[in-house]
């Protein structure tokens, strides 16, 4: 009846995409441009510029308009000429003014005086957007693709291995792992609640090469109950997240990470990624954090 219910179920404001939560409804927007710096900052680096282009382009080609809308208030500007005062408009609006075409008229100059102002306005704010992005400091840290689940020292565990991207070691590294499990009342009502998950070890001082997490699922753990068949129905999401210390940045970096049941894999481990090479030396090879294995002997997870 409770599994009936759920594939009924299709909760509103919610949905899971692309490996990650994605917010809809009313009062959950994606992008609220009642808050543009947030949208500035969370933009990829191509939209933003892409953005930034547009904008500059959007004021020059108004300004341009502007300048035509009165002939004769720009020197040296053909008649309907939308190139000549484009170009003219794109002069003024960076303060450059190369001194060929000059406002002629008081309306001439009103617009360019406004135009100077936007421009600096526009060049301050997109200077500090820009300072922002590349000041912030920024985690890399490379995620194996599948969670698995297996043994290790002969009880049921569920693990997921990172790297760390950076060419120096990490300091005060910690993890936390939860899971978001379906579940239902004594009154029947449907609900979404998170679980911690404790880690066998949460925190290490020094995160240099690889790092597998592990959860024990024994009696304690809100995973206990639940085998390969059973998981996907229950268990909707796995959520990872990660606070190191930078010691080159002097800062501390955040990252997160979240899997859904088809990243899990049963019976699995991971195959080394770490080896020594001849000069006595560690090293790891991140291509193959994400590398896993049957277990042996295989079928042994349940």
């Amino acid at each position: 009846m409770a599994n009936d219910k759920m594939r009924k179920l299709k909760p509103t404001g919610m949905t899971l995409r692309g490996g990650a939560f994605v917010l809809r409804g009313r009062d959950a927007r994606k992008l609220d441009w009642r808050d543009p710096y947030h949208i500035a900052l969370a933009m990829s680096w191509p939209r933003f510029v892409a953005t930034l282009l547009a904008i500059d382009l959007s004021l020059n080609f108004i300004f341009a308009l502007l300048y035509l809308a009165q002939p004769g208030s720009v020197n040296n500007v053909r008649p309907g000429s939308l190139g000549d005062a484009f170009f003219f408009s794109l002069e003024t609006l960076a303060t450059v003014g190369y001194g060929v075409m000059s406002p002629a008229t008081l309306y001439g100059h009103i617009v360019a005086s406004t135009e100077i102002f936007a421009g600096m306005t526009f060049m301050t704010i997109m200077t500090g957007l820009v300072f922002v992005r590349f000041s912030r400091p920024r985690a890399r840290v490379i995620y194996a693709e599948k969670a698995v689940i297996g043994h290790f020292n002969g009880e049921r565990t569920l693990m997921i291995r990172i790297g760390n991207g950076r060419a120096h070691a990490m300091a005060e590294t910690k993890a936390e792992l939860s899971a978001l499990i379906s579940e239902w009342t004594a009154e029947g009502q449907f609900f979404r609640r998170i679980y911690d998950l404790p880690l066998m070890r949460s925190h290490i001082p020094i995160f240099g090469l690889t790092w597998t997490l592990m959860h024990r699922i024994d009696a304690t753990s809100p995973l206990h109950q639940y085998d390969a068949e059973s998981f996907p129905k229950f268990v909707t999401r796995l959520f990872l997240s990660i606070e190191s210390r930078d010691p080159m940045l002097s800062a501390h970096v955040y990252d997160n990470k979240d899997y859904d049941p088809s990243e899990i894999l049963f019976g699995h481990r991971y195959a080394d990624a770490v080896a020594i090479d001849e000069q006595g030396r560690t090293i790891a090879d991140l291509s193959r954090v994400g590398w896993t294995e049957p277990e042996a002997p295989a079928g042994a997870l349940d």
